[in-house]
């Protein structure tokens, strides 16, 4: 087995080391954060890397979130298993990977066409068959496919984008960094209550790349 996943041990010392002892509960997130191989979603020179917990940088001068990150967020959602769920800002395509194997249907929406082929590469090679990728505006999310359990949003943005708020099932969550555009910001988790009630909950600071988009900061702002 060590032969066959030569990074194997340091996955499992990422998950006990950096998400177990942080307070990372959730078996499905766990067993998800221990499935997939960060490796394969980072730029080759970066591999021996990729177990830090630590973001990366990849192309189009956009990151992979630091670990930690990507399983607090996924956490949030809550999901029980098999859900639609929907990932903004796809990036490396790691965090949708992780969502995938616990979610039954994952849509996840990048603007930059060369991560979104990218992502859509690392993910078929890596076997997550259960994930479709789109290229377009994230701060808009993906009516198509709506409404869904669980939104996560892998940018910052000045506010929660309402289109992404109206695409939750009732029930459903979403989880979205809100604050400064290049400063900190605040992970926020809102919850469909009611077809008009949303509540919101702040779970703590964070900093991502800005969300760009209509409903999100503009290319001039």
């Amino acid at each position: 087995m060590a032969q066959d996943d030569p990074y194997r041990r340091r996955r499992q010392a990422m998950v006990a080391h950096h998400l177990l002892s942080r307070g990372i509960a959730d078996p499905k997130v766990i067993a998800a954060m221990a499935r997939v191989r960060r490796e394969a979603f980072v730029p080759e020179p970066m591999r021996e890397l990729a177990y830090d917990d630590g973001p990366l940088p990849i192309a189009a001068g956009q990151t992979i979130s630091q670990p930690y990150v990507v399983a607090w967020m996924v956490e949030a959602l809550a999901l029980s298993g098999g859900e639609r769920v929907l990932d903004v800002g796809t990036g490396s395509g790691y965090a949708a990977a992780v969502l995938a194997c616990i979610a039954g249907e994952v849509f996840s929406i990048e603007r930059v066409p060369e991560l979104a082929e990218q992502a859509r590469q690392a993910l078929a090679s890596e076997g997550f068959d259960n994930v479709t990728v789109i290229c377009g505006d994230g701060s808009e999310g993906w009516p198509e496919a709506a409404p869904y359990q669980g939104i996560s949003v892998a940018a910052g943005a000045p506010a929660v984008p309402e289109a992404l708020k109206r695409q939750l099932r009732v029930g459903g969550r979403l989880v979205i960094p809100v604050g400064d555009r290049h400063g900190s910001q605040m992970l926020v988790q809102v919850t469909r209550t009611e077809d008009e009630r949303f509540d919101t909950q702040t779970l703590g600071g964070v900093r991502f790349v800005p969300l760009l988009g209509e409903q999100g900061w503009r290319d001039r702002d």
